[in-house]
């Protein structure tokens, strides 16, 4: 018998929190921030996300406020965290100018994220290419 374990703790990017306010995803994204607020899904947030949305339009900037605070993890980049993003560089996964992304990928598998959610396909969703999050330095 497979049991699959229900999703519970979601890290998200500035593109999860702008897809609520962009025409092209939002009507997908709708049901992801519904279930946040029903207390379904903690979201992990961090500072990297908060750099991201100061280049935001002010209603995704504030997403975050309007969510119950129970349902928001606020995490904070470490030096195994560091380590890692710039390990995803070395490695060839991503260019340099894409650190933040793997930031992002890196603060999700320290912080044990069950998903990341983005609508970054150029580097964090990609059908081609998955990085193994499981493992870090």
């Amino acid at each position: 018998m497979t049991v699959i374990k229900k999703v519970r703790k979601v890290y998200v990017d500035g593109c999860a929190v702008g897809g609520a306010f962009n025409k092209r995803v939002a009507e997908p994204t709708r049901p992801f921030w519904d279930a946040v607020r029903r207390g379904e899904i903690v979201v992990i947030v961090s500072a990297v996300l908060d750099r991201e949305l100061t280049k935001a339009p002010q209603r995704a900037r504030e997403l975050i406020h309007t969510l119950p605070v129970s349902q928001v993890e606020r995490v904070v980049s470490t030096n195994e965290s560091n380590a890692l993003a710039a390990r995803y560089i070395a490695e060839g996964v991503v260019g340099e100018s894409s650190l933040d992304d793997c930031r992002h990928i890196a603060l999700a598998t320290i912080h044990h994220a069950d998903v990341l959610v983005s609508w970054n396909f150029k580097h964090i969703v990609t059908l081609t290419e998955f990085v193994d999050t499981t493992e870090s330095t």
